[in-house]
């Protein structure tokens, strides 16, 4: 087994991930100047935590087409695109802070702007791995991308938090605006292998592709689903805790800084223990558990003073990794690859999008009830949260799937091949089962169903024979014929074919398979 720092090794995965590293130090850094920007300015709690809402809501309005687009295009290109975007962003939010100039509407506007870049770039950042590192260096890349996030998350804060004592948050946002043009340049001096155009598919197709593949996977919209539950509360915290520091605590800019930075010293110790934890209790234990620790660190915001609340932040920073490397890893071992960087942008979307949001629901209850009870109520939710995993865990199986894809036999003989445009494809599969096995074929083609639908279908149905209680027809659509061979030859996966399978084995013969397009006068 390789080193977990053996990608570092590699000298362009080191550029890259430093570049990462640093970006990701100057986005909490950024984050840090621009909330105390507004808690100086007297802003409501709602305004504050507006911040947060601006910076994470294009990965909820942008998260599924930047899938698409790292799916579609040239990933470098795209980086470095994205990169030099939020990097201009980045300089005029600077000039016009360093000008005195800048007010509340104008710096949400520019962080809007600038997590646009960050949400575009984001779903290509991970699909790169594979072309920087060899296959078994994949899961320690990954894991290292993980540690750039949580290191980023203890240094950005409390040195952002300093730098805004002492020089103000126009420095601070320009430090964060050379980190993009840092990021932009390392990716201009990585080249990439050529990439060929020829059997990409086209944005709408695959755009229509990774919505079908989330809506027809359970196991995927259980792990978005605890994302959720988790999320909107849990956001409470990034959201109101500026506050507290400015209320209660009675601290400076650079004790909110360190303050972030004790979260950040959970994560990176949370990542040091987590291959341990994960050995001792189950996936689902560990959610539940985690759901508590946060919503203790959250109730302790309110409430506590500096010294116990920084060390229940470092628990609360453990608890928040723990969380969301469980539901990561699950999500990249349920995946298939034809389908990882779609199903990862709408990750990110959902994980974003629900702190955007759970960020401005909590800052404007704050606005109204002020930012102790709320911190409490949000707490309460948490434990709640806890409780749930009893009734919605994850699913049985998640993470563990087959996701080979062996090539099939179509047993497929045309007089002529249809152009790959030509459809809707309609395809009919005739199964005569054994007598007596009717209940348990219709059970098993609910299998067979969720995978036709997750890997192209847009129709399906299953019917049966009037005169004959043996005789069942399988009827699904493919929207062209190009779809129809992308789904036998590139996303039935192993689990997939057990599926079909399972089903067949219960027919009393092979089942014929027929494809019908539409007819032309």
């Amino acid at each position: 087994m390789s080193s977990p720092w053996a990608p570092l090794k590699n000298r362009m995965f080191l550029i890259l991930w430093l570049a990462q590293l640093g970006s990701n130090i100057g986005s909490w850094m950024q984050t840090v100047g621009a909330q105390w920007y507004l808690v100086e300015t007297g802003a409501s709690p709602a305004l504050v935590s507006l911040v947060q809402t601006a910076s994470l809501a294009p990965a909820l309005l942008l998260g599924l087409i930047a899938g698409v687009l790292a799916d579609a295009f040239n990933r470098r290109r795209l980086i470095l695109g994205a990169n030099l975007f939020a990097a201009g962003a980045g300089i005029l939010l600077t000039v016009i802070a360093a000008l005195g100039l800048l007010g509340p509407d104008a710096l949400l506007l520019y962080t809007f702007l600038i997590g646009c870049g960050v949400a575009l770039s984001s779903p290509a950042w991970q699909a790169i791995i594979p072309a920087l590192v060899p296959r078994d260096q994949i899961r320690s890349a990954s894991a290292l991308g993980s540690v750039a996030m949580n290191a980023a998350r203890a240094v950005g804060p409390a040195v952002g938090g300093l730098l805004v004592s002492l020089a103000g948050p126009a420095f601070v946002f320009g430090v964060n605006a050379v980190t993009f043009l840092g990021t932009a340049l390392a990716v201009f001096v990585w080249r990439s292998a050529p990439e060929s155009p020829a059997d990409r598919e086209r944005v709408g197709e695959a755009l229509a592709a990774g919505i079908r593949y989330v809506r027809a996977a359970p196991r995927i919209r259980r792990i978005l689903l605890r994302c959720v539950m988790f999320m909107v509360p849990a956001s409470s915290l990034y959201a109101l805790l500026p506050i507290a520091v400015n209320g209660h605590l009675q601290l400076g800019s650079s004790g909110y800084g360190l303050l972030l930075g004790a979260l950040g010293i959970g994560a990176i110790l949370g990542v040091v223990i987590q291959g341990r934890v994960r050995e001792l209790f189950p996936d689902n234990a560990l959610l539940a558990a985690s759901a508590v620790a946060f919503g203790t660190c959250v109730f302790a915001a309110g409430y506590l003073p500096v010294a116990p609340l920084a060390v229940l932040l470092v628990l609360g920073g453990a608890a928040w990794i723990n969380t969301f490397s469980t539901l990561n890893s699950a999500l990249q071992l349920t995946l298939p690859e034809w389908v990882r960087a779609r199903g990862l942008s709408v990750y990110l979307m959902v994980f974003t999008g629900t702190q955007a949001f759970g960020s401005l629901l909590w800052g404007s209850l704050a606005t109204a009830y002020g930012y102790s009870p709320v911190l409490a109520a949000a707490a309460v939710v948490l434990l709640l949260v806890a409780a749930s995993v009893a009734v919605l865990p994850l699913l049985p199986r998640t993470g563990k799937l087959d996701r080979s894809v062996p090539e099939p036999d179509l047993g497929l003989e045309v007089e002529k091949e249809p152009r790959p445009d030509d459809g809707p494809v309609t395809v009919l599969v005739a199964y005569e089962l054994e007598p007596g096995e009717s209940a348990a074929f219709v059970e098993a083609m609910h299998e067979v169903r969720l995978s036709r639908m997750r890997t192209g279908a847009t129709g399906w149905e299953l019917v049966h024979s009037v005169t004959d209680s043996r005789q069942f027809r399988e009827i699904y659509e493919v929207p062209t014929w190009r779809e129809y061979l992308r789904q036998e030859h590139e996303r039935l996966t192993g689990e997939d074919r057990k599926n079909i399978e399972r089903a067949e084995s219960l027919a009393a013969e092979e089942p014929r398979t027929r494809w019908f397009l539409p007819a032309k006068a």
